[in-house]
């Protein structure tokens, strides 16, 4: 892990100078403009170097697409049986250690958790032992620990118990003396991350996309229901809606358009730019843009200039399984799934054409993240400006129903009051309420996430943390392994930490 957790605020240099035959101090200002002994003077420093931990942030943008590739939402997809290898291992169930896209996370994750380390080493006082204080200092740590928070969760759901280390940045020589902690251990940190977030953060905040407490509250809740802790998740997730901050958006299609970021429904989003427009290929998921848009896009796709969308990589493709899981009237369908036949049939004007029968073909594509025009820069692949949407009020609706209906004393009553709010919205009226109670509640309550949240990255999860995994992905799953995903060969080779179980 030494190589990839370590982040740059300079460092002091001493050079030989052979040609003097003595030892003479280097001044390191002659080459850099700042060093670590420089920096965190200023609450400018602090604010700067805040910034810097929300980026790894955007770099987690694969994690989206897994949680339904993974899962029956999706197909890995593609141009061939050789493209994206990565994502087809995943969708196959025929992993090993050595998975590009698995080690980017592990390393983006690690990355953001040693960014916010190095914030909270310095936070009393700076490397010079002095204390920089100003208004806002508190609240702005908030916004780090949920980031730390957020990027743990991210390694904890996907690959059990992970290094644990929180007192300071990782430096070289620590790296060959991390050992794994228990995933117990682990989610005992998010949440006193998050609890020490919710305690300094602002309601709102002036900048969108910045970190609320309430943000924080519903990854909180959504941490203590994979944890099965449904009696403590209950009222953290009743504060949300209890403020009133949120609604259902109605019109659900509206959540996913560039002007729908940030909305009404939005608790938590990944925000994306193309401000500084992006060419690093070796790099793709390390720019300003949502790599994962291009991915989901009609190979080939060609058409006159009224047609919306822009071409790409027919990745991440939705099931016909999924597609077939919703009913009639059900507004989100049409919204989640493209069906591109049908769309070229209906829009005979446009003149559509594209690249039939990808890899691992659905005739199916990812309508909510799906590239259009005019939304892009630079490399335009790799700058697509859509936010993922992480937790919407949707999220929080069901997880409360689903919190309510597990509780030690179940309440049947606001288990549906919840389920059918966001029934209600998908439908367009009250006729489609759910009655049931008990268990079929639950179930239900476990269907509507799947059809409210698909191609958003959460079946999989969900799934996972419920037990029904191997009952609903069938034999290619084996249980007992492929819960978790395996720990990158490059970690172990480098820190000698174990392998998760069958890999």
């Amino acid at each position: 892990m030494k190589k990839y957790l370590i982040i740059a605020a300079g460092l002091g240099i001493a050079f030989n100078v052979s040609s003097c035959k003595k030892w003479v101090d280097y001044n390191p200002h002659l080459d850099y403009k700042t060093t670590a002994q420089d920096y965190l003077q200023t609450e400018t420093d602090y604010r700067t170097m805040e910034v810097s931990v929300y980026t790894p942030v955007q770099w987690l943008n694969q994690v989206v697409p897994i949680g339904d590739i993974a899962s029956d939402n999706a197909v890995s997809g593609g141009e061939s049986a050789s493209d994206v290898l990565s994502l087809q291992q995943i969708d196959d169930f025929m992993l090993t250690a050595v998975n590009s896209t698995l080690t980017d996370i592990w390393q983006s994750a690690y990355e953001g958790i040693n960014r916010a380390n190095y914030m909270t080493q310095y936070k009393a006082k700076n490397l010079q032992g002095v204390a920089i204080d100003f208004a806002g200092k508190d609240a702005m740590y908030g916004e780090v620990y949920f980031l730390r928070a957020y990027y743990y969760f991210n390694l904890v759901k996907m690959f059990g118990d992970v290094p644990l280390f929180t007192d300071k940045r990782l430096s070289l020589s620590d790296s060959k003396t991390l050992k794994r902690s228990s995933k117990l251990l682990v989610y005992k940190q998010i949440e006193l991350d998050l609890n020490n977030a919710i305690a300094v953060l602002p309601i709102v905040q002036q900048q969108k996309g910045r970190i609320t407490k309430f943000a924080a509250k519903a990854l909180l809740g959504k941490v203590l229901l994979y944890q099965n802790k449904y009696d403590a998740a209950m009222p953290v997730l009743q504060d949300i809606i209890n403020s009133n901050l949120y609604s259902l958006v109605p019109n659900f299609g509206s959540i996913f358009l560039f002007s729908g970021a940030n909305g009404n429904e939005s608790v938590f989003e990944v925000q994306y730019s193309n401000a500084s427009p992006y060419y690093n290929w070796g790099g793709a998921t390390r720019g300003q843009g949502n790599y994962a848009v291009q991915q989901c896009g009609v190979r080939g796709l060609n058409g006159t200039e009224g047609m919306p969308y822009a071409p790409g990589w027919s990745t991440n493709l939705p099931t016909q399984n999924l597609a077939a899981a919703y009913e009639a009237g059900d507004q989100r369908k049409n919204i989640t799934v493209l069906d591109i036949a049908a769309y070229k049939a209906n829009n005979p004007a446009l003149n559509i054409t594209y690249q039939d029968a990808p890899y691992k073909n659905t005739g199916l594509y990812n309508q909510k993240y799906l590239p259009k025009k005019g939304e892009t820069s630079g490399q335009v692949e790799l700058n697509y400006d859509n936010n993922q949407r992480i937790i919407r009020y949707a999220d929080v609706l069901l997880m409360a129903a689903e919190a309510s209906e597990k509780n030690t004393v179940p309440n049947d009553a606001i288990a549906l009051q919840y389920l059918n709010m966001v029934r209600a919205r998908a439908f367009g009226d009250n006729a489609h309420t759910i009655t049931v109670t008990g268990s079929a509640l639950y179930d239900a309550i476990l269907a509507e996430r799947r059809l409210e949240l698909a191609m958003e990255g959460d079946r999989f999860f969900d799934l996972v943390r419920t037990g029904r995994a191997a009952a609903v992905l069938g034999a290619s799953f084996k249980a007992g392994k492929h819960e978790l995903f395996p720990i990158p060969q490059t970690e172990i080779d480098i820190s000698g930490i174990t392998q998760n179980p069958g890999y």
